[in-house]
């Protein structure tokens, strides 16, 4: 039996950019300490490059709570959970409808998350 969980969340309405640069920082690390890391990033005591990336932060840690649930459900030990892999796809883009001040519209980003973590 294999002792991994996967999440995903399609049509995640964040910057697949942002969510990449934060995916970098989490790659490898213990499924807690990402947790806690993204908590500091939305809480503003940590940055990346001097940024918080606070809507991309949000989706993510939802994200880490669905797969902790998997976990769960699968019999695994969350304590020994390490993230295996982070993935974020491109996923389609269309206008935002215009308003009175700007006369056309404003393209929305969105994107696919994947994340799989393993017991070790």
């Amino acid at each position: 039996m294999e002792k991994v969980a996967i999440a995903k969340k399609r049509n995640a309405r964040i910057s697949k950019k942002d969510a990449n640069t934060v995916f970098k920082k989490l790659r490898g690390k213990k499924l807690d300490k990402a947790m806690r890391f993204v908590e500091e990033l939305l809480a503003k005591k940590r940055n990346i490059q001097g940024r918080y990336y606070s809507k991309a932060c949000k989706t993510i840690l939802e994200l880490f709570k669905d797969v902790k649930n998997n976990a769960e459900v699968k019999g695994l030990d969350t304590q020994r959970l390490f993230i295996k892999r982070l993935v974020a796809n491109k996923s389609f883009t269309f206008n935002l409808p215009k308003s009175r001040v700007t006369h056309r519209g404003r393209r929305a980003k969105m994107c696919h998350l994947e994340i799989e973590v393993e017991e070790r």
